[in-house]
């Protein structure tokens, strides 16, 4: 497994950077890759070791399971079993940013690590033709949580991942920024009722008018069943402030809109129009640009409680929260 050797970046529009990063991943090593929504990290999900090193190489706590990428429905099921109501989401979703939590089969092939010790699996297909790509080349399912440590800010760009896990992953295939830029929504159908575990790509306005009304994770006890459940995640190392209306000279201030308040040390506007689909794609990347020693704090206007704003808020939220002390050290 790759750790301390340089970490390739790979063309993904020359065959050879490809064919690669599918040998890479077939061998058992890690390798990031460009979906709509963020970069994954990516190994072989039929293989013990490979998922492994996924949770070594962030530091992700083993009780948190992974997303499977996979090429359609088709693949998808040969891993889990499809209730009426996860066709009906797949065909309308899929390829795209939702993520199904299915009822696994006895028969997959997809190492139990990926499901955390639930007898369930997170699926997802991809729309990104990079993605799409590798899957078919690779020829099998890949586990692909976020291409960061664990709990910080997710990237979106290959100069984001590289930044965070250099030398600790073998390659990363480097397709641009993601277009969607929040991570996939989360829906859980394990149990019968369907319940929405993590707010993203796919407004749950837009799950509902198949659905019905979904119950929300907060109803929902026991252990996690998706990932970006943690109530500390995708955070900055600078604490952030959420919901101000006037920054202070010492901070730096995330803006969304057209009317932005002056006194900030530096301002990124997310959106200037007030446009949630720009400002989801903005995200990421901006908190990673604002997350310098120059300014004491990321101060953050308030965006709309709805539509993909659901899916913004929430990620500001888990950011802002209380860290873990693994997250507080300098340098991690």
């Amino acid at each position: 497994m790759a750790d301390t050797a340089a970490t390739e970046v790979l063309n993904p529009d020359d065959p050879a950077g490809l064919a690669r990063a599918a040998a890479l991943l077939r061998a058992g090593e890690l390798v990031a890759f460009p979906t709509e929504t963020v970069y994954g990290l990516g190994a072989d999900a039929t293989d013990d070791r490979a998922v492994a090193a996924i949770f070594a190489a962030k530091g992700r706590p083993r009780f948190n399971p992974l997303i499977v990428h996979v090429t359609g429905r088709e693949a998808a099921a040969r891993q889990a079993v499809f209730p009426p109501l996860a066709d009906a989401l797949a065909a309308r979703f899929w390829p795209g940013p939702l993520t199904l939590v299915l009822p696994r089969r006895d028969d997959s092939a997809v190492s139990l690590l990926c499901s955390a010790g639930l007898p369930s699996l997170a699926l997802r297909v991809p729309d990104h033709p990079v993605a799409q790509s590798l899957l078919e080349a690779a020829g099998r399912p890949l586990a692909a949580p976020s291409a960061n440590p664990s709990g910080r800010i997710s990237p979106t760009t290959a100069a984001h991942v590289l930044r965070a896990l250099e030398g600790r992953i073998a390659a990363v295939l480097d397709g641009g920024p993601c277009r969607v830029g929040v991570e996939s929504t989360v829906l859980d159908l394990s149990e019968g009722t369907p319940c929405l575990l993590r707010q993203g790509g796919i407004a749950q306005e837009d799950l509902e008018g198949l659905t019905g009304p979904l119950q929300s994770a907060a109803a929902v006890d026991g252990p996690l069943r998706a990932p970006g459940m943690l109530e500390s995640h995708y955070a900055p190392r600078l604490p952030l402030r959420l919901g101000v209306a006037q920054p202070r000279a010492d901070e730096a201030l995330l803006a969304f809109g057209p009317a932005v308040p002056e006194g900030a040390a530096e301002t990124l506007n997310i959106s200037p129009a007030g446009d949630l689909t720009e400002a989801a794609a903005n995200l990421f990347a901006a908190l990673h640009s604002l997350d310098r020693p120059d300014f004491a704090a990321i101060a953050v206007m308030p965006l709309p409680e709805t539509g993909l704003g659901r899916a913004i808020n929430d990620r500001l939220r888990r950011a802002a929260a209380p860290r873990p002390l693994s997250h507080r050290k300098v340098g991690t």
